[in-house]
């Protein structure tokens, strides 16, 4: 096995998953202010370092995505968030896009920026501690979209991000996401994904990408969330089952799921059906932000940031993310 291999499936094993809280700063402050919270630096990081330190965690993550900001920050007890991460047995990971801007001749959709001076970003980000990498591609449905422009454009950034993160040594998560926003099918949302992917590991094989040292993160295929024609949770599994076992080539070590809008128990009753009907050699895991930490936040924001209570919410959640990734999940549990 390759080191990169042997990283990856470090980070996704044994129901083992990757809670991303790699919000940007303008984000962050939208989750906080939603729950009545200021946003400062010393406020996002207590929220972080409190969840990055629960006892135990390490049961059921494997890797944390960070932001710029965090990875930089030191502990109110003196680590570096890297530091603390580490020392769990977790492994930090860090987003290294720039975000999604405008793109050019097609004005309704996304490119994301942030090749400018990576290598040498990338090349910090080691010396900081990271060990992989992510990096967001996102595609809006429409009558229209998502063109082969916005395709193509996107599918040729992850490649190259994700060869330059391979050269630095770290694992790339490659995360081309088709946003549940919209009125479209679910089959609509399966064509549309199943071309994107598909574009994605042409462009990685082009680029010299050893895909048995990244981590696929994309969206489940559901219906779009003003669609009047939603599917069931089984559909849910089988579609995007279908659609990763014709688009992702063998060689892929696993697949880490966005939760994409989903509440957080849609989006572990979907991960649990995808792991029992399950039939391919990847593993089915998790990459979640806010469906393992928006019930976290409520309660640190109502108990004046009562670590220990925030805590045992999150690592409950983290638990049943686990089980939904071994197919051991029921909604009993959830009580």
């Amino acid at each position: 096995m390759s080191e990169l291999n042997k990283i990856a499936l470090k980070i996704i094993s044994n129901g083992k998953g990757i809670l991303a809280a790699d919000e940007s700063n303008g984000t962050m402050t939208k989750r906080l202010e939603a729950v009545n919270v200021t946003s400062t630096p010393e406020n996002r990081l207590l929220f972080r370092e409190t969840l990055f330190s629960s006892e135990g965690l390490n049961k059921y993550i494997g890797g944390v995505i960070l932001y710029d900001e965090t990875i930089n920050q030191t502990t109110n007890f003196g680590k570096s968030i890297p530091d603390l991460i580490s020392s769990s047995g977790i492994i930090t990971g860090i987003k290294v896009d720039t975000g999604a801007k405008t793109l050019a001749n097609s004005s309704e959709e996304k490119i994301t920026e942030g090749l400018d001076g990576l290598r040498e970003r990338l090349d910090k980000y080691y010396e900081l501690g990271a060990r992989f990498t992510k990096w967001r591609g996102v595609y809006a449905i429409s009558d229209k979209n998502p063109s082969k422009l916005s395709i193509n454009s996107n599918a040729h950034a992850l490649a190259r991000y994700s060869a330059l993160a391979q050269e630095s040594k770290m694992v790339p998560i490659v995360e081309p996401e088709v946003l549940m926003d919209g009125n479209h099918s679910a089959d609509i949302c399966l064509s549309k994904t199943s071309e994107v992917i598909k574009k994605c590991f042409e462009e990685l094989t082009l680029h010299k990408v050893d895909l048995s040292g990244i981590i696929l993160k994309p969206n489940m295929i559901l219906a779009g969330s003003q669609s009047r024609r939603k599917i069931l949770s089984e559909e849910v599994a089988q579609k995007t089952l279908d659609c990763l076992k014709n688009s992702v080539p063998n060689e892929v070590p696993g697949i880490a799921f966005l939760s994409g809008g989903q509440t957080e128990i849609e989006a572990t009753e979907n991960l649990n059906l995808i792991n029992k009907y399950n039939n391919t050699n990847f593993i089915m895991t998790f990459s979640y932000g806010r469906a393992l930490q928006q019930s976290a936040l409520k309660v640190w924001s109502e108990t004046n940031k009562d670590i220990q209570k925030t805590q045992n919410i999150f690592k409950h959640r983290a638990r049943m993310c686990t089980l939904a990734a071994k197919a051991k999940w029921s909604i009993e549990l959830e009580n």
